[in-house]
Order: structure tokens, then sequence, then C-alpha cells
């Protein structure tokens, strides 16, 4: 199952992201895909406040450090791959650590190193496309119950604020 969004602005990308974070659990996957400005970090940042992250942190790309860590209801593993040539690279840092551990792994860029990801159906695949200034078009796949999830939700809003 697929489902594709339309955002028109970032703080819009971000709520989705929120409603995101809120339906994960520790040990799950999410690898970001999309061109540069297309909205990874926006995203992440509502994921990390829909899993309790504090405002006062700051959620920025770790496009130097490659990981950055968060506390929230579980930790939120944050990495910017964007700099690394490919799997082999982050198998050097033991990956395992992340993808298979006790908090939240979030993946920018995660198409360089999609040898070494959890399954399709193990993780949440979000693609991010750049429209316009605004508006983003974002294509979510993986998970079916959390697809399915996200759905319900985004209807729902779309729906009240709508009507």
């Amino acid at each position: 199952m697929d489902l594709t969004l339309i955002s028109e602005s970032a703080e819009e990308t971000q709520n989705i992201g929120r409603i995101i974070g809120e339906g994960l659990s520790s040990g799950d996957v999410v690898a970001l895909t999309g061109e540069l400005g297309s909205g990874k970090t926006c995203i992440t940042r509502g994921i990390a406040r829909g899993i309790g992250v504090p405002e006062e942190y700051r959620i920025t790309s770790p496009t130097f450090t490659l990981i950055n860590e968060y506390p929230g209801r579980t930790t939120l593993y944050h990495l910017d791959i964007y700099r690394l040539s490919g799997s082999q690279d982050l198998k050097d840092m033991g990956y395992e650590e992340y993808f298979y551990g006790d908090g939240i792994t979030v993946i920018e860029w995660a198409d360089k190193i999609k040898d070494i990801l959890p399954e399709d159906d193990e993780r949440l695949n979000i693609s991010l496309k750049y429209i316009d200034e605004n508006k983003r078009e974002i294509k979510i796949s993986g998970r079916t119950d959390e697809i399915e999830r996200i759905s319900v939700i985004t209807h729902v809003q779309s729906s009240t604020v709508q009507g």
C-alpha cells in the first residue's frame, strides 16, 4: 500500500511528520529520500515532535556529524548519509546498533544504503518531491499498518479543515 500526500507548507510537512512520529515505536526505521530542499529535515522535525522530543531541541540535519540523537519517549537517531559513499561506510560505524536497537531511526538519503536497510515491510519509506517553493509531494510506502493509520488521520484532518 502506498499513500501520497500533498503538503502546501513547511508547517504542514512538519505536521505530517508529527502524525508519523506518534505511531512509531522502538526499533522502527524510517527511510527518507528526495532531492536537496525537498523537506527531509522538515519531516524529521515533525517526527521528532511526534515521539516526544522536547521543543528546546533544535532538529537539524546531521550532514557533518552523520548522527544526531534526541531524547523522547524513545531515543531518536537521525542519520544523514549524504556525505557517505555507500553502505560500507555505515557498516564500519556499526549501523546495526541504530537500525536494530531500542530507538527510532530516521535516515536521510536512505537510497544510498538501500542494500543494508531492513526489508520494505519492516520499515517506513518516505519519498519527498519538491513541487514549488512551498508545496511538496510526500509518498509513503512500506509498513501497511502504519500507512493505514496515517491515511485515516490525515484524511480526517483534511476533512475537518475543509469542512
